[in-house]
């Protein structure tokens, strides 16, 4: 599976840069980009909270309604007359 990207109106110093450090490592330049994203992502990523993974999945656009969340532990939802009427 290949897949190109096009970047226009890059930097010239940039672009040098890139082509120095390539030709440094010994890699082409899409390369040299590939493993730069690479590094960035698995720097950046985190793993979700049980319930960011549940609203990411489940949320509000699939139909389902989460409760607020509360700072300090669980508060079970009440229900009482006055909300049915």
């Amino acid at each position: 599976m290949s897949t190109s990207i096009t970047v226009r109106d890059i930097d010239p110093g940039d672009k040098s840069w890139l082509r120095r450090e390539a030709r440094h490592i010994g890699v082409s330049m899409e390369d040299l980009v590939r493993r730069l994203i690479h590094e960035k992502r698995t720097r950046t990523e985190r793993r979700l909270k049980p319930s960011e993974a549940f609203a990411r999945h489940c949320g509000e656009e699939h139909g389902v309604e989460l409760p607020p969340s509360v700072r300090r532990g669980y508060q079970p939802l009440l229900f009482s007359r006055k909300d049915e009427e």
